[in-house]
């Protein structure tokens, strides 16, 4: 770090496109020290397993306005994979059920009637959703699975390609939508199974990807406070 910068807390809006496999909390500590800044916080977590728009609020100005952050609509690209359920709803949970159904591009185009427009999602068990003060997640990793209250969201989803198993689709999304439940909740209607193979965040509220920096570039970009927009 810059000895001239050692002092000075940094305030700002960071936006980092994710890599897979880590948390979206695994990089705080890092700002922490980076930006000198304690108070720092997030306008909406991405599953482990997701990369894309992360956006990082740096300082006390700007935590206390997460709230704004994470009710913005969001943009995903996401592929399924078709023939697979899974108890995450995603690649990396366990199978717990397959199909040798293979669905026509025309019976998938018939399912998205179902995610276009209000709709009402149940969140998967392996979700942060807090039920009785407990995270769903930490239910579901004991084997329990209890009834969840559906959420009503708003989504525009589209499709991108078809080449069986996989399904790539774009969707535009209120705040709170559940990708992996798309991808369940389809296979459920094809009779087929699905859980999500890829999830990459594309834009969070006015943030777009291409405007994203990587890890990397925190240990490179100087000075730091070009890795920051305000707000």
């Amino acid at each position: 770090m810059d000895s001239a910068l050692l002092d000075e807390k940094l305030e700002g809006i960071l936006l980092i496109n994710k890599e897979p496999g880590r948390t979206s909390f695994s990089l705080i500590p890092k700002l922490r020290k980076i930006f000198n800044q304690k108070k720092i916080g997030h306008g909406g977590t991405l599953d482990p397993l997701a990369t894309g728009v992360m956006v990082y609020l740096i300082g006390k100005n700007y935590t206390k306005t997460a709230d704004t952050y994470l009710h913005q609509d969001k943009e995903y690209v996401a592929t399924i994979r078709l023939g697979e359920e899974r108890d995450s709803y995603d690649i990396d949970g366990e199978i717990t059920h397959t199909s040798d159904l293979i669905p026509t591009l025309e019976e998938i185009v018939n399912a998205l009637p179902s995610f276009n427009g209000q709709i009402d999602q149940i969140p998967p068990m392996f979700s942060a959703k807090k039920v009785g003060g407990k995270k769903l997640y930490e239910l579901a990793r004991k084997g329990e699975e209890i009834t969840r209250k559906a959420k009503r969201v708003t989504l525009e989803t589209s499709i991108i390609s078809y080449e069986y198993p996989q399904l790539k689709i774009h969707v535009r999304c209120s705040s709170g939508t559940y990708i992996r439940s798309i991808a369940h909740d389809l296979g459920e209607i094809l009779g087929c199974f699905g859980c999500i193979e890829m999830l990459m965040r594309t834009r969070s509220g006015q943030h777009a990807i291409e405007a994203c920096f990587s890890e990397k570039d925190l240990d490179e970009i100087r000075p730091l406070n070009k890795l920051l927009q305000k707000g």
